[in-house]
C-alpha cells in the first residue's frame, strides 16, 4: 500500500489492491471534526471515490478515539453555518458513494462522529467500544446526523438514545443496527478484510446499483439535510447551547444537570 503523507495533514489516504483507507488523524483532540480535519476528510474522501481504481473505502482512525464528534472549542462561536454545511457534505459524500464505504472503529464515537458511522455502508467495531449522543448534555440536538441514523436505527431506538445521552456498547449497537459487525481487537483486521473482499466480487456498476437503490435520492437527502442544518444553528447559537459548552471545557455540570445524575459524555 502506498505510504500516506504525513504532513500538516489530520487525515490521510492511502490505496493499494482496489483499497483506499482514510484515516482521521488527530489524536490529540481525539478526532473532533475540527475545520481542518473536516476539509482534510473531504478532499480524500472524494479523491477515493473519484479513483477508478478503488473498488471499496476504508474510513478508520489514528489514536484511541475514532471521532468525538464536533470540536467545541471552535462550535462556541455559535455561528455553525460552516461546519454543518461540511459535515453534510461529508455524509452526503458517503452516503451516496458508488462504492461501499466500512468504518473501522478502534475505540469510542460520540456525536458527530457516529453520524459518520451510520454513513457508511458497513460498521466493524472492536468489542470495546462505547457510544452516546452527548448532544442534549451540552444543550443542543443530533439534527444533521439524524438524518443517516434513522435510515439504520429504528425511532424507538433513537428516541431513548437522543433523550438520555447515555453511553451504549458495541454490542447493543449491533443490536439495533448501528454497528454491521463486533470483532475483539485481533480479530478486527480480519473482519474488515473479510468485507473488502467480498464487496469487491460485485460489478462495480452494480454496486453502485444497490445502493441507489436503497437510499433516499440526492435531492431528498439535500432537503432533510437543509432542514437539520436550520435546526441545528437554532440551538447551537442558544444560551443554553453557550452554557453547556462552556460547562464541558470547564469540566463541570451545566445548571441545568440533575445532581447525582450521570454526567458522562
Amino acid at each position: 500500500m502506498s505510504a500516506p503523507e504525513h504532513n500538516s495533514e489530520l487525515a490521510h489516504l492511502a490505496t493499494e489492491g482496489g483499497v483506499s483507507v482514510v484515516t482521521l488523524d488527530s489524536p490529540k483532540n481525539r478526532n473532533a471534526l475540527s475545520a481542518q480535519l473536516r476539509s482534510d476528510l473531504l478532499g480524500h474522501v472524494r479523491t477515493a471515490i473519484d479513483d477508478e481504481a478503488t473498488r471499496v473505502v476504508v474510513l478508520t482512525h489514528t489514536g484511541s478515539v475514532f471521532c468525538a464528534g464536533a470540536d467545541l472549542k471552535e462550535a462556541r462561536t455559535g455561528d455553525t453555518s460552516r461546519s454543518g454545511q461540511e459535515l453534510v457534505d461529508l455524509m452526503t459524500m458517503l452516503l451516496t458513494s458508488p462504492k461501499p464505504v466500512i468504518a473501522v472503529l478502534r475505540g469510542p464515537a460520540r456525536a458527530g462522529g457516529i453520524g459518520l458511522v451510520a454513513s457508511c455502508d458497513f460498521a466493524v467495531a472492536a468489542d470495546t467500544v462505547t457510544l452516546g449522543f452527548s448532544e442534549t448534555r451540552i444543550g443542543v440536538v443530533p439534527a444533521v446526523i439524524s438524518v443517516p441514523l434513522r435510515l439504520r436505527v429504528a425511532s424507538v431506538d433513537l428516541h431513548r438514545l437522543f433523550l438520555t445521552g447515555e453511553t451504549f456498547d458495541a454490542q447493543h449497537a449491533a443490536r439495533i443496527g448501528l454497528l454491521s459487525e463486533v470483532a475483539t481487537a485481533d480479530g478486527l483486521d480480519t473482519a474488515v478484510a473479510r468485507l473488502t473482499e467480498t464487496t469487491g466480487l460485485g460489478a462495480p456498476r452494480a454496486l453502485a446499483g444497490v445502493k441507489k437503490m436503497l437510499h433516499p435520492s440526492a435531492t431528498t437527502l439535500a432537503e432533510q439535510f437543509a432542514q437539520m442544518l436550520n435546526l441545528t444553528a437554532s440551538y447551537f447559537a442558544s444560551p443554553e447551547a453557550q452554557e453547556g459548552m462552556l460547562a464541558f471545557s470547564e469540566k463541570r455540570p451545566p445548571y441545568w444537570a440533575v445532581p447525582g445524575g450521570d454526567s458522562t459524555a
